[in-house]
């Protein structure tokens, strides 16, 4: 079933995870919502500063940023609303694993573009 997945660190460096990750999503047929603060456009697609500035719901959120990164930012996952969370290699944390869970956010730790049946190395 095809989500809105907000991808954390979507980056327009294709060599990036948060890029490839943008692309598995697409290529498996989900909307995808880039969030870097850094960026206007990933992959054709409009990119937001914050999960905050994004209109309408997000099923879930894809991090592909450092763990302090992620800490700064799961707050205003939770105030999204976003129920789901993966925090790929080298995004996790303790602090922001036991942060995501006391938000009540289901947590996932684990490469998302692989659960996706996507190899995270393809081009």
């Amino acid at each position: 079933m095809a989500k809105v997945v907000a991808v954390i660190g979507a980056s327009n460096n294709r060599q990036k995870f948060g890029n490839r990750a943008v692309r598995a999503y697409l290529r498996d047929g989900h909307t995808v919502v880039p969030i870097n603060p850094h960026e206007s456009v990933v992959e054709g697609l409009t990119a937001y500063r914050s999960v905050l500035d994004v209109p309408g719901p997000i099923d879930m959120a894809s991090f592909y940023v450092p763990p302090e990164v992620g800490e700064r930012v799961i707050d205003e996952v939770a105030r999204k609303e976003i129920p789901e969370v993966w925090l790929n290699p080298g995004a996790e944390s303790d602090a922001l694993i036991a942060r995501a869970r006391s938000l009540s956010i289901r947590t996932i730790v684990a490469c998302s573009i692989l659960a996706v049946g996507q190899n995270p190395y393809s081009p």
